[in-house]
């Protein structure tokens, strides 16, 4: 039988090609959103790939959320916590809510979806969860410092995570994407997205794709020897 997946904000962006690279591994997949109907209308519509409104920073509607995955779909045995905002700024200038924004839902989230799954993967000795950081959490950004804090959290996050759940049959690992070739690195300015081209060594921003097949070897049974990984996913601009 098919493994059950979620993907957090799986409808939009890197989240959305997980979910379909998900699907043609053959996975039962669910992905989640917090606020755009009309996106997550359009990405069910065209992918068959059930959606789930709730808040990511909300621990009891993450909880209800799941529960209604797992009974809509089965066991969840690969959780994709992509889900993420910016609310950038100079931090002397940050305001107290664009800190607790990016924490709730960059960081906090990675609590509210695993602690409800967590006991189940461990009873059942079988679990994938992938974390999606960024190269910011690795090298920190100017004007970033909520969303730097949060995603170097993440992978903190994993790394403990992964060494308590080791011998249960749970891998747990985290990409950290560069610059991505999404709708919103579409919206800098050109001579903004030349900048950071020239940047990186390889020459161009990164796909969803080159995300997406990440995590399908990640989510596989056979990637099971992998775990407290970080993999940096970003053409050479910041190597670790």
């Amino acid at each position: 039988m098919a493994r059950t997946a979620i993907v957090t904000g799986g409808t939009r962006g890197i989240g959305a090609g997980i979910s379909k690279a998900l699907q043609a591994a053959g996975y039962k997949v669910a992905a989640s959103y917090a606020g755009n109907d009309e996106a997550a209308s359009k990405f069910k519509a065209e992918t068959g790939i059930p959606v789930y409104k709730w808040d990511v920073g909300d621990f009891d509607a993450c909880a209800a959320g799941l529960a209604q995955v797992e009974k809509d779909l089965g066991p969840i045995e690969i959780l994709v916590n992509n889900a993420g905002i910016t609310r950038d700024g100079f931090f002397h200038k940050m305001t107290k809510d664009q800190w607790d924004s990016v924490m709730r839902t960059n960081l906090d989230s990675l609590f509210n979806m695993t602690r409800p799954v967590i006991e189940g993967m461990r009873a059942r000795s079988f679990g994938r969860i992938i974390v999606i950081s960024s190269i910011n959490g690795q090298k920190g950004q100017m004007g970033q410092v909520n969303y730097s804090a949060a995603k170097a959290g993440d992978i903190g996050f994993v790394k403990a995570l992964a060494q308590e759940n080791a011998n249960k049959g749970i891998t747990v690992n985290v990409i950290c994407p560069g610059y991505i070739a999404t709708d919103m690195v579409a919206a800098m300015p050109e001579e903004a997205q030349k900048r950071v081209v020239a940047g990186i060594p390889v020459g161009r921003f990164g796909s969803v794709d080159d995300i997406a097949r990440a995590v399908v070897f990640l989510a596989a049974d056979e990637a099971g020897f992998t775990t407290g990984a970080t993999y940096t996913i970003n053409g050479g601009q910041y190597l670790t």
